[in-house]
């Protein structure tokens, strides 16, 4: 499915992964939101608007494993993301 093909909603969340703040958040979120958004249910794309509302901060140390993710933020979409950036090459280009 192409982006033109998804709804204005997950175009609009696929903007915002890519347009974090910095560009670790840019490469982790976007790459991980690109790959799967198509296929995510409404209740995964309530729980990843919560997970774009995170600082950029906590999102790349959680992400990175520098910092273990807060009970108080842990949830499976959150937990997903940190399992793919974890695998080796995550958020890597794709010429890479």
């Amino acid at each position: 499915m192409t982006e033109t093909e998804l709804s204005p909603r997950r175009r609009r969340m696929i903007f915002r992964a890519h347009h974090r703040g910095t560009k670790e958040a840019d490469l982790m979120v976007g790459r991980f939101v690109s790959r799967h958004i198509a296929s995510f249910t409404e209740a995964e794309l309530d729980e990843l608007e919560a997970v774009l509302d995170y600082q950029d901060t906590d999102l790349t140390d959680w992400l990175t494993g520098r910092l273990p993710i807060p009970d108080s933020h842990a949830c499976p979409m959150l937990s997903r993301m940190a399992a793919e950036c974890a695998e080796p090459g995550a958020g890597m280009p794709s010429a890479c």
